[in-house]
């Protein structure tokens, strides 16, 4: 089997669990996907919560991925500025199978561009400053995550641990999804306009 190779893009600030909790069910089917950390420049980044990760490529080194994801993070109000991160997400989004956000994550795609007349969500707390971002996106604001072509987005942090079980299932199969659901004891919320959040933010 070829394995797909995951593109994870960080920057200062970012929110730890964005990353971390969908690598985690991709991480355990190791035969199918391939994970590397991407950023700007090469060393370690600071999440928001302080650990840092070590970058396994820069932007300029790494070649074409098949599956892209940006986190949020405070960090995103910075990047969402980012030119030359803006840019390379414009280039990469081409080729890539399938685009994913966490969080304000969506911020910065819709900041590149690439939503515009597509239907996302985000993060309910920062809700209202991701929309400036994209006024030609139709913003979901009830939704575990929203899948539109190859972009999904998700709602704030855990959701993306959702999401990412849902991109598992349409890749390879609802059951080996499942597996990893119950492998990491984790209890998946299938339904993606499942959203309780959205009612207290």
């Amino acid at each position: 089997m070829t394995k797909r190779s995951i593109g994870v893009v960080l920057f200062d600030q970012f929110e730890l669990l964005d990353v971390f909790g969908p690598l985690e069910m991709f991480g355990v089917l190791r035969k199918s996907f391939e994970i590397h950390l991407l950023a700007e420049r090469s060393g370690t980044v600071a999440s928001a919560q302080g650990p840092r990760s070590v970058v396994d490529q820069t932007f300029d080194d790494a070649g074409s991925m098949d599956l892209l994801l940006v986190p949020g993070g405070r960090g995103t109000r910075n990047e969402v500025d980012n030119e030359y991160l803006l840019g390379w997400l414009r280039s990469r989004s081409e080729v890539a199978e399938i685009v994913a956000s966490v969080c304000t994550g969506s911020a910065v795609l819709a900041a590149a561009g690439l939503l515009d007349g597509r239907r996302a969500t985000s993060n309910k707390m920062s809700f209202e400053w991701v929309m400036t971002q994209g006024p030609e996106v139709t913003w979901v604001p009830e939704a575990r995550w929203v899948v539109d072509g190859k972009f999904y987005t998700s709602g704030g942090v855990a959701a993306g641990i959702d999401m990412a079980l849902s991109i598992v299932a349409g890749l390879l199969d609802e059951e080996v999804a499942v597996g990893v659901s119950e492998g990491t004891e984790y209890d998946w919320h299938r339904d993606p306009s499942w959203d309780p959040f959205a009612k207290i933010a």
